[in-house]
């Protein structure tokens, strides 16, 4: 399984549609992958870009505040699978040496990746297959 190192390159939120789209771009090519994401990933990764965060935590900085308590670290993001216009992806996390790899959809994934400065991945296959559909 080969892996591209991918960057969150666009986040595109809009008021009439319920899904919200983010691009994923390999970091050393032209290849580009949209993910279809929820109102509250799209908010949630804004957020993080334009450093605003709300004033109570809200179920993604939640989440990231209780990976820290616990002293776990997001190691990185991989998209591993495209199946039927699906993507499905794994976060992989460490703490104390351990690691564990936790099925994710790639929206939260890449919410906490974005969160905590961890890398995306995105299986060659994968971003191929997204790459032809572009």
């Amino acid at each position: 399984m080969a892996l591209v190192e991918c960057e969150l390159t666009q986040v595109v939120m809009s008021e009439t549609r319920h899904h919200q789209v983010i691009v994923l771009k390999e970091k050393d090519g032209e290849r580009k992958m949209p993910i279809l994401i929820g109102v509250s990933e799209v908010f949630a990764i804004h957020r993080i870009i334009n450093d605003e965060p709300p004033p109570r935590p809200l179920t993604h900085e939640l989440f990231g505040q209780v990976l820290d308590v616990l002293g776990v670290t997001v190691q990185r993001v991989v998209i591993n699978e495209l199946s039927k216009g699906t993507y499905f992806g794994r976060l992989i996390l460490s703490r104390n040496g351990q690691t564990f790899d936790v099925d994710s959809r790639p929206s939260d994934a890449i919410v906490l990746a974005t969160q905590k400065g961890a890398p995306i991945f995105v299986e060659e296959t994968v971003l191929d297959e997204a790459a032809k559909q572009n």
